[in-house]
C-alpha cells in the first residue's frame, strides 16, 4: 500500500480522490462566492492575468483541466472565437454541473467532460494550450498529471499552472493566522463547512513551491518553464513550453 498526503492528514493514494471529491462535492454551490470572500476578489485579477499571457488567437485548441465552475473556459472561448475549441473538463461532477450551467447562463456552451488529468481521454499532440487553476495541489500523482498534459499538447504548446505557492517570508506569520484561523470560520459561516476550507489551507502548504514545482515540469517533458508571482507569492503562474 502506498501512502500520499491530504491535507496534513496521510492517506492510501487510491483514496486521496475520494477524499478531495467529498470536499468538492460539498463547496460546488458555494465555490465562486467563497473565492471572492476568500481572496477579496483577487482570483479575478489573478486568472485575468493568466488569460493575457495564454495569449490565445481565433481557432485555437485549448484543454481546461479542474476547470470547475468555467472562469477561465469562458474568457478563452471568446479568445479563440466560432473556429477554435475549448474543452471544459473537471474529475468533480459537481464542480462541472455547476461550471455548466454558470456557462449556459452566460450564453455560452463548451464541450464538457468528466475525467481525470492522469489519464487524460485525448490525443497525442492535439492542443495549443493546456490551463490548470487551482487543481493541480489536489491531484495525488502530479507527475503523472504533468506527463499527461505534456503528451496531449502540441509541439511548442504550452502548459499554465495557476496555484497557491509559497508566499514571501514577511508575510507568513500573518497568512498561516488568517489560513487557520479565518478561513474556516468563513467556510462555515458561508458554505456550512468549516473542515473543507482546513484541508483547502493545509493542501496549499503541501504543495510544491514555485522553484520545486518548475523543476517537477521540468522533469515532466517541458523543455522551458518560468513563473509569475503574484499577490507576494500566495499565487504563482508557471508557464511551461513543451518542447
Amino acid at each position: 500500500m502506498s501512502n500520499t498526503h491530504f491535507g496534513f492528514q496521510t492517506v492510501d493514494e487510491n483514496e486521496k480522490a475520494r477524499h478531495v471529491r467529498g470536499v468538492f462535492d460539498s463547496v460546488a454551490s458555494k465555490y465562486d462566492v467563497m473565492n471572492d470572500l476568500m481572496s477579496g476578489g483577487l482570483h479575478r485579477a489573478w486568472k485575468a492575468y493568466t488569460v493575457m499571457v495564454a495569449n490565445l488567437k481565433e481557432g485555437n485548441q485549448v484543454l481546461d483541466i479542474a476547470g470547475g465552475t468555467g472562469d477561465l473556459g469562458l474568457a478563452f472561448a471568446k479568445k479563440v472565437g466560432p473556429t477554435g475549441t475549448v474543452i471544459h473538463t473537471d474529475i468533480n461532477e459537481a464542480m462541472l454541473r455547476v461550471g455548466r450551467d454558470r456557462l449556459i447562463n452566460k450564453g455560452t456552451v463548451l464541450p464538457t467532460l468528466v475525467c481525470d488529468a492522469e489519464k487524460l481521454p485525448f490525443p497525442d499532440n492535439h492542443f495549443d494550450l493546456v490551463s490548470v487553476a487551482f487543481g493541480l495541489r489536489n491531484m495525488t500523482h502530479k507527475d503523472a498529471a504533468l506527463k499527461e498534459m505534456n503528451r496531449v499538447l502540441k509541439p511548442r504548446g504550452r502548459l499554465l499552472v495557476l496555484e497557491f505557492s509559497k508566499i514571501a517570508k514577511p508575510l507568513e506569520k500573518a497568512y498561516d493566522w488568517y489560513s487557520f484561523s479565518v478561513l474556516p470560520r468563513i467556510g462555515s459561516m458561508v458554505a456550512g463547512d468549516a473542515d473543507s476550507y482546513r484541508y483547502l489551507a493545509e493542501s496549499i502548504r503541501m504543495h510544491p513551491g514555485q522553484e520545486e514545482l518548475k523543476t517537477l515540469m521540468k522533469q515532466s517533458g517541458f523543455g522551458h518553464v518560468d513563473y509569475h508571482n503574484m499577490t507576494g507569492g500566495i499565487v504563482a503562474l508557471h508557464v511551461g513550453i513543451k518542447c
